[in-house]
């Protein structure tokens, strides 16, 4: 998948359906329950996240968004946990499991366990819910101009460096502030071989040159090696950052 080859709805078979757990969220993006509470979050891409089945749970108002929620919930099912399969089938390599740490999650079975676990509260809260999930594809996104307070964006963006140039990177994070009030948080700054986004610095250059500011953070969540640290981007004009 190049830049030369938007993405489109029909190229479902790409992506990865696998996602990550409320607490994961918790500490990629260095968030407390407080900071969330009483905001319009935006999750996206949410992937098979549980993110937002449990933060609704909570009371709080999620939306989350992605390409692969044009497929229908069993097809998605499915779609899920065969991606599950295939990746810890890759795990067990000896030589793709040295680049993660194994502190957070003890082995590939837990591992795999914690990612079923994401699938199935995700499908389950699509099933009883299913208009806080909306398709999209990346750089557009079907909402109003500032309907969210806060965006987590999680797992995409710098990751497949090699694949979406930086003027992708760019118009995705424009569109992101334009339907974002205060604050966005890119977990992690990484691509897939654990290397800091080549254009990072040109990036927050130009995020600076937007009128909001951004910064680098360290979060205590380190799973693969390297990968501890998320984008921070918030809205000067925000009244949460006026004193700022």
């Amino acid at each position: 998948m190049s830049k030369a080859e938007p993405v489109n709805k029909w190229d479902l078979n790409r992506i990865v359906f696998i996602g990550r757990i409320w607490d994961e969220y918790m500490r990629m993006f260095n968030l407390t329950k407080e900071e969330l509470a009483g905001r319009k979050i935006l999750d996206c891409p949410a992937g098979a996240c549980s993110f937002t089945a449990t933060a609704n749970q909570f009371g709080m108002d999620v939306t989350a968004c992605d390409i692969a929620y044009y497929l229908p919930i069993e097809q998605l099912e499915q779609k899920g946990l065969q991606d599950i399969e295939t990746t810890m089938s890759n795990m067990e390599k000896a030589d793709i499991q040295k680049n993660f740490l194994w502190d957070y999650f003890k082995s590939v079975d837990e591992l795999k366990q914690i990612r079923t676990q994401a699938l199935n509260q995700c499908i389950s809260d699509m099933k009883r819910n299913h208009n806080r999930y909306i398709p999209a594809v990346l750089p557009t996104l079907p909402f109003a101009d500032k309907q969210f307070d806060l965006t987590l964006s999680a797992n995409f963006l710098f990751l497949y460096e090699d694949k979406l140039d930086y003027e992708f990177h760019l118009q995705t994070i424009k569109e992101l502030m334009r339907v974002t009030k205060d604050e966005i948080r890119i977990f992690p700054t990484t691509n897939f071989a654990c290397g800091r986004y080549k254009y990072l610095d040109e990036l927050i250059s130009d995020i600076r040159h937007l009128g909001w500011m951004a910064e680098e953070i360290k979060v205590p969540y380190e799973f693969q090696k390297n990968t501890n640290t998320m984008l921070k981007i918030m809205n000067k004009n925000s009244k949460r950052f006026v004193d700022r």
